[in-house]
């Protein structure tokens, strides 16, 4: 998975190794998908959706139909992560995000996947 992702890119957000931080007001950004494409993710916690922006388009995806995500620290630079959500009912459909800060992937997983998220 190593060689996928490339140098680190010059504007990406800077990460903090061992720390968790809450979801920042604005998205994240500065990281690249798996063909090398800048990524920002925005998340409308009210509306149940994370939007994935690219160059080319914003995917909006509803939160509540990502099946799973899965993060992997970069052993060079361990105070990023890579991070894997998957889009689909099979591991074929994971989308993959490199250079994600460290301090944000608790939240992203949390925001995501419910953990914190109030029962009505």
């Amino acid at each position: 998975i190593n060689a996928e992702y490339g140098g680190k890119p010059e504007d990406v957000m800077p990460g903090i190794k061992g720390a968790k931080h809450s979801l920042p007001s604005t998205p994240l950004g500065g990281m690249v998908n798996k063909t090398g494409g800048k990524v920002r993710l925005t998340f409308k916690l009210a509306e149940d959706s994370l939007w994935i922006g690219t160059k080319a388009r914003t995917e909006k995806v509803n939160m509540s139909s990502i099946r799973t995500v899965v993060s992997e620290v970069i052993e060079d630079n361990p105070e990023y992560h890579i991070l894997g959500i998957q889009l689909g009912p099979t591991e074929l459909s994971m989308y993959w995000i490199y250079w994600v800060p460290a301090q944000y992937v608790d939240a992203v997983k949390d925001a995501i996947l419910g953990k914190w998220q109030p029962f009505f």
